[in-house]
């Protein structure tokens, strides 16, 4: 298999996959939305799922971590000058891991909060439910508010921009696709200001709002971006 065509194949494979698992845990978890209710309702409703729930967790944390070698690669087809590919493969590969990290606790830490949660009982129940949904609280905001999601937005924005500039420097694509990058690229960077400042405790409606199409721009751009090259 050529590098075009490996990457070609990650590009289209990758959003759908995680597109996918996205929706599946819509459909059975109430995600994203989920994520806004206390601690105590997340945890009851994680254990409720059972093991279908973490397998789709799972699903959507290989889609993050197939973004890493799909960044290098596209790099390699994109061969845009030293400064740009370089850029694009640091900072596409931070946005991979960081997302990656972000994801990570669901199918590994969220399982066994769940389960001593659901466990807690007798005179010390009380208490231990809440030392749980503390920790819980406490590992959502980093990992999932600020690694996966501000972070994770603002690095796959920035890396959306500069491989738009990297399309726009070559020919190995049509230049449109650069262009069309561009504010989709500025879309998700808004989206990482959401929990910033002021809005740290409640969140910037306006961001949260825009995320989702963002995403959804983004997806089909690396699907159209994956079809371009094979053509």
């Amino acid at each position: 298999m050529s590098v075009e065509v490996a990457a070609a194949v990650l590009l289209i494979a990758v959003p759908i996959a995680f597109n996918l698992a996205f929706f599946e845990l819509g459909r059975t978890f109430d995600y994203p939305g989920i994520l806004r209710e206390p601690a105590d309702v997340i945890l009851r409703r994680f254990a409720a799922g059972g093991a279908p729930l973490v397998l789709r967790w799972q699903a959507l944390l290989l889609a993050a971590v197939a973004m890493l070698p799909l960044v290098v690669l596209l790099a390699v087809v994109l061969s845009a000058p030293a400064a740009l590919t370089t850029l694009a493969i640091v900072i596409g590969f931070a946005a991979g891991l960081v997302q990656s990290l972000g994801l990570v606790r669901w199918p590994f830490a969220v399982p066994e909060l769940a389960r001593r949660h659901a466990a807690a009982g007798g005179a010390s129940g009380a208490a231990t439910r809440e030392t749980i949904e503390v920790v819980f609280a406490t590992m959502h905001r980093l990992l999932g508010v600020g690694i996966g999601e501000h972070l994770g937005y603002l690095l796959t924005g920035a890396w959306t921009i500069v491989v738009a500039a990297s399309i726009v420097s070559t020919t190995a694509v049509a230049p449109w696709l650069g262009w069309l990058g561009l504010p989709i690229g500025g879309a998700l960077l808004i989206g990482s200001l959401e929990f910033v400042g002021s809005n740290e405790r409640a969140g910037w409606s306006v961001a949260a709002t825009i995320v989702p199409f963002a995403y959804v721009a983004w997806s089909l751009w690396l699907i159209a971006l994956g079809i371009s090259i094979v053509l």
